[in-house]
């Protein structure tokens, strides 16, 4: 039961570090929508990660996660360095997508979850002595659940498009 309740606090911190980068676009809008690549393009011509990955987002992950850990009992530290891996891991995503030829925002399903979800439990695993069938349940579960809520965030008005 224990490993079932910390499964379902990372969720919820993973959904937190995913969620709050559409919330701060949606409250801020163009404040702080700097590209983290700078526009810069790789040998192949295209962006090395695109428009859609900006400083805000990093930031907002950053700081929901940090603000949110307390509250799913992980110290501050932890919360930080999940929103951190998890933007990193969705940076990764982007970069993988842009040499593919999928566009910014493009939907690749899998890709768009799995670093999102991988990275910061793998950076996690020790400090937080977490096993690797949590590991894989919790990012099992991130992938089949993300698409759905990403639909949800839609319908609701928070997301442009429902992917």
């Amino acid at each position: 039961m224990d490993d079932l309740w910390l499964g379902v606090r990372l969720l919820l911190l993973l959904t937190l570090a995913n969620f709050s980068p559409i919330v701060a676009r949606a409250l801020l809008r163009e404040r702080g929508a700097a590209p983290l690549d700078g526009g810069l393009r790789c040998r192949d011509g295209r962006p090395l990660l695109g428009p859609s990955k900006t400083w805000r987002g990093l930031l907002a992950a950053v700081a929901a996660c940090t603000l949110g850990a307390p509250v799913l009992g992980f110290p501050l530290a932890i919360g930080a360095l999940a929103g951190a891996a998890s933007m990193a891991g969705d940076a990764l995503a982007s970069f993988i997508k842009r040499r593919l030829g999928i566009a910014s925002s493009g939907r690749a399903f899998v890709l768009d979850q799995l670093p999102e979800s991988l990275l910061p439990l793998l950076v996690l695993q020790a400090p937080l002595q977490l096993t690797v069938t949590l590991v894989a349940g919790v990012s099992l579960v991130f992938v089949l659940l993300e698409p759905p809520a990403a639909k949800l965030a839609y319908r609701l008005g928070w997301r442009d498009k429902p992917y």
